[in-house]
This record gives C-alpha cells, sequence and structure tokens, in this order.
C-alpha cells in the first residue's frame, strides 16, 4: 500500500505541476482577461484624445483632430492596418477634395505629414498633419489627426506591437 500510494502521489504531482506553473505565470503577467490584447488604442471623440493602452494600463496620451460633424469620424472597432511612411496624398472622391491636386511626400501643403496608418480603408487613416493648430478640435474629413511627431511616435509603436492592433473610437 505505501508503495502504490507513493506511485500516485507522484503521478498526481507530475500531472499538477505544469497547470501550476501556468496558473502562476497567467497570475504575473495577465491583466485580467486573458483576452485582452497586450496593447490597444482607444479614441475619445468627445475628449479629442487617443490613448495607448498596455498590458492594461494607459502609457500614453495623444492630443488629435477628428472628423467635422458634416464628415464624423467613425466610430466602432477596428484593427490598424498597413502603415505608410512619409505619405503622398491623393484627393479622395468627394466634393470637398474636387479642387485639390495629389501631393507628394513631404511637400508642406502635403495634408498627411510623417505617416498614415490605415484604419478603414480605402479613406480613413490616423496621419501625421500639416495643420498642427487643428489638433483638440472637430477639423478633418473624418480622419483622426495628430501632430506628425506624435504620428510616428505611435506608428513606432504599433510597429514593436506587431504592426497591427486593434483600434476603439468611441464618442
Amino acid at each position: 500500500m505505501t508503495r502504490s500510494s507513493g506511485r500516485w502521489r507522484r503521478t498526481a504531482l507530475r500531472m499538477l505541476l505544469p497547470v501550476g506553473a501556468g496558473v502562476l505565470l497567467w497570475s504575473r503577467v495577465g491583466t485580467g482577461s486573458p483576452f485582452d490584447p497586450p496593447v490597444r488604442l482607444v479614441a475619445s471623440l468627445s475628449s479629442r484624445t487617443l490613448r495607448v493602452i498596455e498590458d492594461g494600463d494607459v502609457v500614453h496620451t495623444y492630443g488629435i483632430a477628428v472628423g467635422r460633424p458634416k464628415y464624423p469620424t467613425p466610430t466602432g472597432s477596428f484593427r490598424t492596418g498597413t502603415i505608410d511612411w512619409s505619405p503622398r496624398w491623393t484627393p479622395p472622391p468627394s466634393d470637398w477634395a474636387r479642387n485639390k491636386r495629389p501631393r507628394g511626400p513631404g511637400d508642406p501643403a502635403n495634408p498627411m505629414q510623417g505617416v498614415k496608418i490605415y484604419f478603414k480603408p480605402p479613406y480613413y487613416y490616423i496621419h501625421g498633419t500639416n495643420d498642427p493648430g487643428s489638433i483638440g478640435e472637430a477639423a478633418s474629413h473624418g480622419c483622426i489627426r495628430m501632430t506628425a511627431e506624435d504620428a510616428i511616435d505611435l506608428a513606432r509603436r504599433i510597429e514593436r506591437a506587431g504592426g497591427s492592433v486593434p483600434l476603439r473610437i468611441q464618442h
């Protein structure tokens, strides 16, 4: 009896050890939900801010410009996509852009400065702007504008997180 109960204890210990190690590891790195992504973005249209959340903590908050009432920024859940460094600007097929002409990278008249981060193709991005005074305003045609420096910083954060992160845009 002693011998078989010892064998049973060793077997039980071998089976429980990996489970215990997994629970310990999850409790050290978990943020409350095993389904929370390690990095995510939350944009508030009313406060005109974009927050970077890493492992459940807000690690950075950026000021943003959002869409005008006539051209609102879409709300909902998105995922960042392609990151286009030093983008050129092509006027979209919209009435407001009818008389505009394309602008190359670095052109001071290019409304997209530094970087363009897709979130709702083909016409909605997070991007740097040539009008930093618009930050904090409802001034865009639906995109999320940031200073060029902030947009570049955000793009680098997204790249470090794997190149694509969830984005929630709320009122």
